[in-house]
């Protein structure tokens, strides 16, 4: 029984031969893709008080993509850094990461130095599906109202970095003053600092004290830091703010009453700053060079470091560079290919050393479980060369124990 052509059988018809038609395309397309770089976005604040970090996280982060491909990238398959100035502007970062997306085709983002500029940047990249490994501290990315499952935060917390400098200087008896900058990254600070408080007992929090971000001059602050005759001052803020809040407080004759404490010992402020200000100084970091002596990776980091910037060592948030791209490229790697969700399988869970130690990827919330270093800041007579900046006094290891538990961030578990 002969029968005729519905328009049905035309459509099926005209829709396999339209497939066989675009099939050699999407194969062209597909090989073309293989060839193209691996395109890594960088939103960093190049520009503003953070430059000086945000300038050498772009040196590191280059040192591990040159890596990458000195080992053969991925099957041949280079890698390329994109890096675009967030000017530490949120409107600003999540333009450029939507650049990066949609016009550049990037495979990731890693980046962002303020805790707010990376909550943009993760609003963006969980928009659209897009992997991205935060490399600045914050304590609200990781909880379930922020978090999205291609986020992944490479860089310490507030909450454990405030922690393990409170459990080694805080102790029973004694009266905290806090001293912080009035944005995110102050405020958490300053909160990480009140819970360990609280959990050492008998530690009384006298003062809190904000100040706006990109203050020049502590003179209206500081008497009444020295009022509530504290044993120590927790100073809370970060980059230019840190390396003038703590000159003007040594001026002012604040450590003659009190010891003087920072969450983040910034390796960069330091340089920018005076020994005679900085000296006795005590802070956290998530880095600092001389730890080559008892960890392989920080030496062959350093090394790497050296021979690309004339013989110099890398900063602390310069290692976030280094470490959040390595990670993102070696899951790549593991992963055979770029798809976001088998790079995300490849990361959770992850045990790993960058530069630093044994790191892990927690699952739940894709927070590193890092250590923190302890780091006291020399008198220059102690110094044995330029970049000879601190005493490790103490190495608090990575814990679980030490980060807030993920039914406390909200996630189900």
């Amino acid at each position: 029984m002969s029968r005729t052509l519905t328009d049905l059988d035309r459509r099926t018809v005209l829709g396999g031969g339209l497939a066989a038609l675009a099939a050699p395309a999407l194969l062209l397309r597909a090989a073309r893709a293989a060839d193209e770089p691996i395109r890594i976005g960088f939103p960093t604040p190049l520009t503003g008080p953070f430059g000086a970090e945000a300038k050498d996280q772009v040196r590191c982060a280059q040192i591990a993509v040159d890596q990458f491909n000195a080992a053969g990238g991925l099957n041949g398959r280079k890698a390329e850094l994109l890096v675009r100035d967030d000017k530490l502007n949120p409107g600003e970062a999540a333009t450029r990461t939507l650049e990066l997306i949609e016009q550049d085709h990037v495979a990731c983002i890693v980046g962002s130095l303020s805790s707010s500029v990376q909550l943009a940047v993760n609003e963006v990249t969980k928009a659209r599906g897009m992997l991205y490994v935060s490399i600045s501290q914050s304590d609200t990315i990781t909880e379930a109202s922020d978090f999205g499952r291609t986020t992944f935060h490479e860089a310490l917390n507030p909450h454990m970095t405030a922690g393990a400098v409170a459990r080694h200087v805080f102790k029973p008896g004694m009266k905290v003053a806090i001293l912080l900058a009035d944005y995110a990254y102050g405020n958490e600070m300053a909160a990480g600092f009140r819970r360990a408080a609280a959990a050492i007992g008998g530690v009384e929090i006298v003062l809190e004290q904000k100040h706006p971000f990109g203050t020049a001059d502590y003179s209206t602050f500081l008497p009444r830091l020295r009022s509530v005759k504290p044993d120590v001052v927790c100073i809370c803020n970060f980059g230019r703010d840190q390396a003038n809040s703590i000159k003007q407080a040594v001026d002012f004759g604040i450590t003659r009453q009190a010891r003087i404490v920072v969450p983040v010992l910034l390796y960069n402020q330091r340089l920018a700053g005076s020994p005679e200000a900085f000296e006795g100084i005590v802070g956290g970091a998530n880095y600092y060079w001389t730890i080559e002596d008892r960890v392989p990776s920080a030496k062959a980091f350093n090394d790497a470091y050296r021979a690309a910037n004339n013989g110099a060592v890398p900063s602390d948030y310069g290692a976030y560079g280094y470490s959040g791209v390595r990670l993102v490229l070696e899951a790549m790697r593991r992963a055979g290919g770029v798809g976001t969700d088998a790079v995300v399988r490849e990361l959770e869970g992850y045990h790993y050393d960058t530069c630093k130690g044994p790191e892990t990827m927690r699952a739940c919330d894709h927070q590193a479980i890092q250590s923190v270093l302890i780091l006291q800041s020399k008198a220059k007579a102690a110094m044995k060369s330029a970049a000879d900046l601190f005493d490790v006094l103490a190495i608090e290891e990575g814990s679980e124990a030490n980060l807030r538990s993920c039914a406390d961030l909200g996630h189900k578990t």
